[in-house]
């Protein structure tokens, strides 16, 4: 059963130029009758029993949730309290666009338990925000926050970005320095991904899309983990960083590869080694919850054993501390040595894995290459 639970609203009052993830364009679309189906999936999953009674995170993402207006989050609220297990719940997170947090929505979060604030923010240039297609200005960000400050917010985080286009690495300084003097408790630092069916991968096939170079991007990055570094900020995953006790226990379940649910169009789930997506346009996702009592799985995957400890190394190894030879071992009755022995010699050889009695995790230099690493430990079997 799971013990974290995410929850997708996929409405968004402007697309962003780099976003890939399921949502649609706020206006004219079926918000209520969403809100309803979200409301009978939820109900399904506790008499299935999919929940466990310890639920501990629930993270609501998007799409932009604050793009629901006050009434329709309330809605929401009301829907999440009648329906799941909130007795245990210690992390509750809300992804937020600093130019929809008004008082009355930050009002409802508050009252809802809502106890952690994603504000999405990727950059501080005005000219920049506007580039990648944001609706927010670097005021708004201050405004923001000092809202949510004065509502009793306590664990704030902001998203940033870099290799964004035409980004100069005095910008992305510049950038870090004022995230630096939000005194936020955690950040999260993307590079910028050019993913297909974005504004910014049809400019790119137009050779209309000028990006920062590898040896940019990668400064960018080394820049970003020696200042946060400098600031009390310790990174904990590849792209995360956080003051102490303030990381975000909901993102952690994802890379110690434990169950979570999924409630929402697109959103998945992982459960006893099955892997689920629900359907993604919007009218199939309500249909089908209507159709099959609550559930609208499009694709289930039964994972392999094998493809169960090939995740345990490209998930964990995201983490800082890597991953556990104790845990792996307690998981799946082999040590790590056994199944990926000559993999980890050739990143050990490479510098890219380092080694402890307990642990398998990424050198600084493995960290820049990531992906390479994560690559030799699939489909090894």
């Amino acid at each position: 059963m799971a013990e974290a639970a995410y929850i997708h609203i996929p409405f968004c009052e402007q697309i962003c130029h780099y976003c890939d993830f399921n949502k649609f364009f706020l206006q004219n679309q079926p918000v209520d009758d969403y809100l309803q189906a979200l409301r009978l999936e939820m109900i399904k999953a506790m008499e299935d029993q999919v929940l466990n009674e310890e639920l501990k995170t629930i993270f609501i993402g998007g799409g932009t949730p604050t793009s629901l207006s006050a009434k329709q989050l309330d809605h929401l609220m009301e829907s999440i309290h009648q329906t799941l297990p909130m007795q245990s719940v210690v992390e509750f997170t809300v992804e937020c666009n600093p130019d929809q947090l008004t008082m009355e929505k930050l009002s409802v979060l508050k009252n809802a338990g809502v106890n952690r604030l994603s504000i999405g923010v990727q950059a501080f240039q005005d000219s920049l925000l506007k580039k990648i297609g944001r609706t927010h200005n670097k005021e708004t960000v201050f405004q923001a926050v000092e809202r949510a400050r004065s509502l009793g917010f306590e664990n704030i985080s902001i998203d940033l970005m870099y290799g964004l286009p035409g980004q100069m690495i005095e910008e992305w300084k510049e950038t870090l320095s004022v995230a630096f003097s939000l005194e936020v408790q955690h950040m999260s630092a993307y590079s910028l991904i050019v993913e297909p069916k974005t504004v910014f991968y049809n400019l790119m096939r137009k050779g209309k899309l000028l990006l920062p170079s590898q040896e940019e991007e990668a400064f960018m990055y080394e820049t970003v983990m020696n200042e946060m570094e400098r600031h009390g900020y310790h990174q904990y995953e590849l792209s995360n960083f956080a003051r102490k006790g303030f990381e975000s226990k909901h993102n952690l379940t994802y890379w110690h590869n434990n169950h979570y649910y999924g409630f929402g169009a697109g959103a998945h789930s992982y459960l006893d080694g099955i892997r689920r997506e629900n359907a993604r346009p919007l009218k199939k996702y309500i249909e089908m919850i209507y159709k099959n009592n609550g559930t609208a799985f499009v694709s289930e995957n039964m994972l392999t054993k094998e493809e169960m400890m090939e995740e345990e190394m490209f998930l964990g190894l995201r983490t800082i501390r890597g991953v556990s030879k104790k845990r792996f071992r307690d998981k799946y009755g082999l040590d790590v040595g056994e199944v990926f022995g000559p993999q980890i010699e050739e990143q050990l050889r490479k510098g890219l894995l380092s080694e402890s009695a307990s642990h398998l995790f990424l050198t600084r230099k493995g960290m820049l290459l990531g992906n390479e690493v994560f690559q030799a430990f699939l489909a090894v079997s």
